[in-house]
């Protein structure tokens, strides 16, 4: 249990992760599906989140996901996520994707999106997450967007209903 929510940064919960794009990966275009590479952010950003809350975490939505560029099949995909805001038992994580073609010097922007987890006690019930704040400017920019994000998450939700 946290104890009056402890206090982290976004820093503390880097988490950059590396894949190589092989052919099982890819569909008949020899590209990249497009689940694979969701597969692999929900990787990443769990492990930010868990990093952060140090607890068990489930996701609960994710939020604006766009395909930029098509990643080739031997490219080399870092993913990169941290957590940008914290609530009372969730937490958004911002993911990046980029790809490198190391044969041809050549590295580009893939994907960006935002992931929100809950994390959850042992008998599976939300509990609190440690406080974030913010150091640089994108994280301060990121952090105020995310109750614009978290916002608009709910609104889809009840127009479902």
């Amino acid at each position: 249990m946290i104890e009056e929510r402890e206090i982290k940064h976004p820093k503390d919960t880097l988490t950059v992760m590396t894949e190589m794009v092989l052919p099982n990966d890819t569909n008949p275009l020899r590209v990249l599906r497009g689940g694979t590479l969701l597969h692999w952010m929900d990787i990443a950003s769990v492990i930010a989140a868990q990093k952060h809350c140090a607890q068990i975490v489930v996701t609960a939505s994710v939020h604006n996901v766009s395909f930029k560029n098509p990643i080739q099949e031997g490219d080399i995909v870092t993913i990169t996520a941290k957590v940008t805001r914290a609530f009372r038992t969730s937490m958004e994580v911002k993911v990046i994707v980029v790809a490198e073609n190391i044969l041809k010097h050549r590295k580009y922007a893939c994907n960006e999106a935002f992931f929100t987890f809950v994390a959850l006690n042992e008998e599976k019930i939300p509990i609190e997450v440690p406080k974030i704040v913010p150091e640089t400017d994108e994280e301060k920019h990121d952090y105020i967007k995310a109750e614009a994000r978290k916002k608009a998450t709910i609104e889809l939700q009840n127009n479902d209903e």
